[in-house]
């Protein structure tokens, strides 16, 4: 029996080092907790290993496709794919923060849609049966949702939307926001939101995908929203910590073996929400 392993994007701190910790825990196998800067993952590595936790470190920068490949091939020659995978790297620009919008479209899109994608290119294929996928998407992107035109709103909702069409939707709305053009074309006026809605949707397309093309592997997909947690993105005044942040996420990486369920859904506290 080989071992199982789990990987989880962005988790140097915040909610990913607490979803590494939650896993470290409870998870019977290999847990790798992984980061762009080799230093500061390492230096994770060793504050839960004062805690008595035994994470792995592996270095994956999500914006960086070699490094995205680099380490979907570690992990299929070691472990012969990925047990868990948790996309949890990503970004969000402060409300007080002066760079211009144009630029905060591209640049939040860039990791928290467009790298996501690259990183499910990569590993879905690693994804071993019974498998867990979870997507640290947003509670904001469905409020997103609700904010944009009916005619974008029944697009994001559609059951037919590929994810070729998706990713166009994606680029139309960084190209609009660079023209100043994005409300006018029936947007909601924040780059995460659009860029967390673009997720919650990739997930249910590529769950969509899988229950096709594998239909017999019982592998789960979704997104979830830890809830406004108390990190350096969301600052000091959110309400949950860290650790509580992390408790959904686990819960689906968790999903006992045989569930068929939740797949493809958007879920927050444990519950599927409406999309």
């Amino acid at each position: 029996m080989s071992t199982r392993v789990a990987v989880v994007t962005g988790s140097n701190k915040g909610i990913g080092l607490a979803i590494v910790r939650a896993l470290c825990k409870q998870f019977q196998g290999d847990v790798y907790l992984t980061a762009r800067d080799v230093g500061r993952g390492q230096a994770a590595v060793e504050s839960l290993a004062s805690e008595g936790l035994k994470p792995l470190f592996h270095q994956l920068d999500v914006n960086d496709l070699n490094s995205i490949t680099t380490a979907a091939a570690f992990f299929k020659a070691k472990y012969g794919g990925v047990d868990v995978l948790i996309n949890n790297a990503g970004i969000a620009f402060k409300e007080a923060d002066t760079t211009p919008f144009p630029i905060q479209a591209e640049e939040t899109l860039k990791v928290n849609f467009f790298a996501a994608r690259e990183v499910l290119t990569q590993f879905l294929p690693l994804i071993k049966a019974g498998g867990r996928v979870v997507n640290i998407s947003s509670f904001v992107s469905a409020n997103t949702l609700k904010k944009c035109s009916p005619d974008l709103q029944q697009r994001f909702r559609s059951e037919e939307i590929t994810e070729d069409e998706l990713v166009g939707l994606m680029q139309t709305f960084v190209n609009k926001a660079k023209k100043g053009e994005h409300t006018q074309e029936g947007w909601a006026d924040t780059a995460y939101g659009v860029s967390k809605m673009g997720l919650t949707t990739l997930s249910m397309v590529l769950a969509r995908r899988l229950s096709k093309e594998r239909p017999n592997d019982g592998i789960l997909l979704n997104a979830c929203s830890p809830g406004w947690v108390r990190t350096d993105m969301a600052g000091s005044k959110a309400t949950k910590s860290p650790d509580e942040g992390a408790v959904t996420p686990v819960y689906l990486a968790l999903l006992p073996p045989g569930a068929t369920g939740p797949h493809g859904k958007f879920v927050s506290d444990k519950e599927v929400q409406p999309w």
